[in-house]
C-alpha cells in the first residue's frame, strides 16, 4: 500500500515539512497521486509525486 510519509525534510533549510494534502476520499494513495508538504520553518511549499517506492513497509 503507498502511504506518503506525515513530514519530509526541507531541501531549502532543514527544518520539518508536513503534509497539508487530503487524502483521497476512498483513502487509496496511488502512484503517480501528488501530494503536498508546507515546510514549518521558511513556509516553502513541496509538491511530490508518489512513486511505488513510498510504501508503508507493511507487506
Amino acid at each position: 500500500m503507498i502511504t506518503p510519509s506525515e513530514s519530509i525534510v526541507c531541501v531549502d533549510c532543514g527544518g520539518p515539512c508536513h503534509l497539508i494534502t487530503f487524502p483521497p476520499e476512498d483513502g487509496l494513495w496511488e502512484a503517480g497521486d501528488v501530494v503536498t508538504y508546507r515546510c514549518r520553518d521558511c513556509r516553502d511549499r513541496w509538491d511530490l509525486v508518489l512513486t511505488d517506492d513510498d510504501t508503508d513497509g507493511r507487506d
